[in-house]
């Protein structure tokens, strides 16, 4: 591989990092390590994207799902606040 394949697509995932708020969560982050996973696993890079998205997608649910349920135990586990 030469530098400047290596160097564009260093740029390419700049790029889509950049756009991330549009993205769904977790999905350019899975994307990116599963792409490169996927090309040194045998140059496979756009099915580990593919597959990292998913499952980049699938935890960031995961973690939102986590962090939303801990807020509500603890909010019922509270006492009263005093007046």
């Amino acid at each position: 591989m030469t530098l400047s394949k290596i160097g564009a697509g260093v740029a390419f995932a700049a790029m889509l990092v950049a756009a991330a708020p549009a993205a769904e969560a977790g999905c350019v982050t899975g994307a990116v390590v599963g792409g490169v996973a996927g090309h040194v696993a045998g140059h496979h890079a756009l099915l580990g994207a593919a597959a990292g998205c998913a499952i980049g997608h699938h935890m960031a649910v995961v973690k939102k799902r986590r962090e939303r349920e801990e807020r509500v135990t603890v909010t019922r586990g509270a006492p009263p606040p005093r007046r």
